[in-house]
């Protein structure tokens, strides 16, 4: 009849037929938990990678060939081998390259995997600690600073001593080791000011 709105009824009216109803009472009530359980995984993982570090995303990806872009322009490509408290570390073809976290602009290679690091010893050892390794090892490393050139700022040599923030190099020629008339001069930088060190890898010239 012309004017009248025809409505689709559910298929349990007229004759009650139970299981219908009952079916589609199921059928809301699933959707209604489906709905909420996406609702409550959704923020349970907005919460959780709130929590989540770099360093622990770094952890997770360790062993993975990853691209560290500098923001001095550099970009240091290799297998990722070493996550600390403020810094990686990147295995080269030929070298290492210890670079601070606080240089890096962006990662490219990542996974999405983070892990914590469970030593107490392991989370507490910073930059400077790594730095008075390299000191006391007397290794011949390449430099580069944040000056914007992305190059490895011309300075080759060996690390003196280290402070708090900041760490002494005596450049050198290359292949020359460090002694008081092959010093060319003395660097004091800050480490606000490095973006990367490169040395040999171990048992490499």
């Amino acid at each position: 009849m012309a004017g009248l709105t025809t409505t689709h009824a559910p298929p349990y009216a007229g004759a009650m037929r139970w299981d219908a109803l009952f079916n589609d009472m199921e059928s809301q009530f699933a959707e209604g938990d489906r709905l909420f359980l996406e609702a409550e995984v959704t923020e349970r993982a907005r919460i959780e990678t709130a929590d989540i570090q770099l360093a622990d995303r770094l952890r997770g990806s360790l062993g993975a060939v990853v691209a560290v872009h500098l923001v001095c322009g550099k970009v240091f490509q290799g297998a990722l081998s070493h996550a600390g408290a403020d810094a990686l570390v990147v295995n080269e073809a030929r070298h290492q390259v210890l670079i601070p976290y606080a240089a890096v602009s962006r990662y490219v290679g990542l996974g999405r995997l983070s892990l914590n690091e469970p030593s107490k010893v392991r989370r507490g050892i910073g930059l400077s600690n790594a730095l008075r390794v390299l000191s006391r090892d007397r290794t011949e490393l390449s430099v580069t600073l944040e000056d914007g050139s992305g190059r490895d700022s011309g300075l080759l040599g060996v690390i003196d001593r280290v402070g708090r923030d900041f760490f002494d190099f005596a450049a050198v020629g290359d292949g020359e080791v460090r002694r008081a008339l092959q010093v060319k001069h003395v660097s004091t930088i800050p480490f606000g000011a490095l973006c990367a060190i490169r040395s040999a890898r171990a048992g490499e010239a």
